[in-house]
């Protein structure tokens, strides 16, 4: 039976409207008691190109949240980093290691085929066999293996064949990598054996659909292919339809929602918070204009170079960096446009209870400042 339209909710919903409802769902607009773990099943990952934003993902998203919590469920391996959604490397569930992975390797075998031309002669069965002879040998760092392969394949281009190796074998990396307040360098392992369990069978798209959108939705196809790295999720959204709810945007694009999930007023207040580089939020969909305002597309970053993102009344308002001449105690912040006093005063309340919670420094050093013509790239 085909779900029934709330005749509350328009048809038609806004940026402002979509926005809600995203950050809602991304325990952003109050913060939630949830778990660590269970934060980071619902979310269904979290972006990890580096080691810290996983941490500053959650403290903008938990109440209470202690970064040893994460910390500790990576250490009991818990949680694992691993290559999945859109090529990089996200924080999940164990569970969800072992199934998304295997879900999004047509992505990884599309990232292969282009670094072909440096595997001329490689058998990639062979290949792939080697580097999990190797990896559950001992953990190997990136040039280990490299150098393996290449005494193999010594006519091969090097970087071919470290992409060869992620793309054909789902690898981790293994702690200390990314615990909180400690360093290591990346060594790898397939997820199997670092986990003690078998591969999951390669899951069908749909239950991934539901939980895409009980994190980011109402969204469309392109949205969740977007989020994903994967195409051709059109067939799983139209077996599913008739459990769902759908609207449009103002540009007429179709979306898609789960009838019982929260579609908060547009007008609901949503308090300032700082998000790091990378944060789901920011990179959830297709059309990113229900967090980002068009005249601030590509504001938050500079060329390979992406800086942290403060939200203020739901929206980019502003660039953010820890330490940036100011030491360990301090943020800098840059308005992209102007804030009000009001909204500096907020922004910086929650600078301060971002710095007490994620930093060694002193308090009593604890500053945020404002620049509103500082280019952080200088």
């Amino acid at each position: 039976m085909a779900a029934k339209t709330n005749p509350a909710v328009p048809a038609v919903l806004s940026p402002r409207a979509l926005g809600r409802a995203t950050l809602e769902r991304q325990l952003l607009l109050r913060r939630s008691p949830m778990s660590a773990r269970d934060a980071v099943g619902h979310l269904v990952g979290l972006q990890a190109q580096n080691t810290k934003p996983p941490y500053y993902q959650l403290f903008a998203r938990l109440d209470g949240f202690d970064p040893a919590e994460l910390s500790a469920l990576m250490e009991s391996r818990e949680v694992v980093r691993i290559v999945t959604l859109r090529s990089t490397i996200h924080t999940h569930t164990a569970d969800d290691a072992l199934t998304l992975r295997p879900l999004v390797q047509p992505a990884r075998s599309r990232e292969l085929a282009m670094f072909r031309g440096g595997l001329s002669g490689v058998d990639l069965e062979r290949l792939a066999a080697l580097c999990r002879e190797l990896t559950e040998e001992r953990p190997r760092t990136p040039k280990e293996l490299r150098e393996a392969l290449l005494a193999e394949w010594p006519d091969a281009d090097p970087q071919a064949l470290t992409v060869a190796a992620r793309c054909t074998l789902p690898l981790v990396q293994v702690t200390p990598r990314g615990l909180w307040g400690r360093s290591g360098q990346v060594a790898l392992t397939t997820v199997e054996h670092w986990l003690g369990r078998p591969a999951e069978p390669t899951p069908g798209p749909d239950a991934t659909v539901l939980r895409y959108l009980g994190a980011f939705g109402p969204a469309s196809v392109q949205d969740m292919q977007r989020w994903a790295g994967l195409t051709r999720l059109r067939e799983a959204f139209e077996r599913l339809r008739p459990q769902l709810m759908t609207f449009r945007d103002e540009n007429g694009v179709e979306l898609f929602d789960l009838p019982d999930a929260p579609r908060p007023d547009p007008e609901t207040p949503a308090p300032p918070r700082f998000l790091p580089e990378f944060d789901n939020v920011l990179l959830g969909h297709a059309d990113r204009t229900r967090v980002i305002p068009p005249r601030f597309k590509g504001r938050n970053g500079n060329g390979n170079q992406a800086y942290g993102a403060v939200l203020v009344d739901g929206f980019l308002a502003a660039i953010w960096r820890h330490g940036a001449g100011g030491g360990e105690g301090t943020v800098t912040v840059q308005a992209l446009g102007r804030l009000s006093r009001s909204e500096r005063d907020a922004v910086t309340a929650e600078g301060l209870r971002m710095l007490a919670m994620m930093t060694p420094a002193d308090p009593s050093t604890h500053e945020i400042r404002f620049a509103r013509f500082v280019d952080f790239a200088d």
